[in-house]
């Protein structure tokens, strides 16, 4: 069933600049959504990718960088396994090591990394404590944070975010303590359903440097109007009456996220372009131009806009935004951000998590690595015994470590 929202067919404007008052009637118009193989192959491209990391990093928390394997599996909600730790475990042989620890007796299975994993995730720390990444990541959460108009958000919020901005696991004690003059831990004056007091990050004081969205820099080096760029998936057509209120509404004037616009009529066309606004700049704050569909939703409530409201702003501008409906939830991409299915420039940080899904994506055949295929039933491809020959490995890697029993 395809979505019925109502657009306008004429659009007259008051150019009084405080009140951008619209006077409106409407016509009826449906807005289709298209598959987008593309977008949909960069979402599940990263499937399981979040929860490998949290793994990762449980592991190496350990000051031995190892864990039973008993201890990992209670935690399978807490790091949002897809499946049970050991069969998680056992599916990238390539990242994690069963093994039997040495010179101990009725010693328990124990999960470690592998050599090649181990060597990516001290790159992946390398560029993380450089100075220019550091201050990049301090920069984007500032300008998350002040696109609310308190300058602070809920640490349970920013934390929905953390994967997709690429913030360090360890990011409020690593920034607070390298970024004073930015960054403060707040409490946010209200209560969770515990009735715990809610603790936040609030930017210490304005900065203007900072407040100059993406649109506004482009516009002022190119020198032109500001107008979003709509790149409508081939063969998608969205008729005569939608284009021509889709070429009005660009030349609507541009409202900054980062102003408060709250003032405007929620249901009329300039308060619709705001909220693409800040839907549009907080995309572009992510190293990964995209994030999960109800984490905008949970910052737009928080933010004021409402759900109803960021959900039309999402389904009105399919040249703007591609909801993916992959991996087992919706996932909102910034069409700009990609070209065909590959990021259209790469963050130093997506480099290292595409050679995680390089290593991810690979089995071992007799102790050698060889790239898994996956899906359809092809004449001798990997994918037609990849499960059976993973736990064959699997169990063979598990016998050679506990004969071996080096760590």
């Amino acid at each position: 069933m395809r979505p019925l929202f109502r657009f306008p067919a004429t659009t007259a404007h008051h150019h009084h600049h405080h009140l951008r008052r619209q006077i409106r009637t409407f016509i009826n118009a449906r807005i289709k959504w298209v598959r987008d193989p593309y977008l949909d192959t960069a979402v599940e491209r990263e499937k399981n990718l979040k929860p490998l990391l949290s793994l990762k990093t449980l592991i190496l928390s350990d000051p031995t960088k190892t864990l039973p394997l008993s201890a990992v599996s209670p935690l399978k909600p807490h790091l949002n396994l897809p499946t049970a730790a050991d069969k998680f475990i056992q599916n990238h042989p390539l990242i994690f090591k069963i093994f039997l620890p040495p010179n101990k007796s009725n010693s328990l299975p124990h999960v470690k990394l592998t050599p090649k994993a181990l060597s990516l995730h001290y790159e992946e720390m390398l560029i993380l404590s450089l100075s220019r990444y550091r201050k990049d990541v301090a920069e984007r959460l500032a300008k998350l944070l002040m696109l609310a108009r308190s300058r602070k958000l809920p640490l349970f919020l920013i934390d929905m975010f953390k994967h997709d901005l690429g913030l360090p696991h360890d990011y409020l004690l690593t920034l607070l303590l390298e970024f004073p003059d930015y960054f403060q831990i707040c409490d946010m004056g209200f209560r969770d359903a515990s009735g715990e007091a809610v603790f936040g990050l609030e930017l210490v004081s304005w900065r203007d440097e900072f407040a100059v969205s993406v649109m506004e820099k482009k516009g002022r080096e190119e020198g032109v109007q500001i107008r979003y760029s709509m790149n409508l998936p081939s063969g998608y057509d969205l008729g005569k009456r939608v284009a021509e209120w889709m070429e009005e509404w660009q030349n609507l004037p541009y409202i900054s996220p980062y102003e408060n616009a709250f003032h405007l009529s929620p249901n009329g066309d300039q308060a619709e372009k705001w909220a693409v606004g800040v839907i549009h700049e907080l995309l572009t704050l992510l190293v990964s131009k995209k994030t999960e569909r109800d984490n905008i939703f949970c910052l737009g409530d928080f933010l004021g806009f409402g759900r109803l409201r960021i959900k039309k702003a999402l389904v009105h501008f399919p040249g703007l935004f591609y909801v993916s409906n992959k991996i087992r939830t919706q996932t909102v991409v910034l069409r700009e951000g990609y070209v065909k299915n590959l990021l259209s420039e790469n963050h130093p940080l997506m480099v290292m998590r595409n050679r995680y899904i390089r290593l991810m994506n690979l089995v071992l055949r007799r102790g050698k690595p060889i790239r898994a295929v996956f899906g359809g039933n092809r004449k001798g491809s990997v994918a037609r015994s990849r499960v059976g020959k993973k736990k064959e490995d699997y169990n063979r890697l598990k016998r050679n470590d506990g004969d071996k029993a080096n760590l």
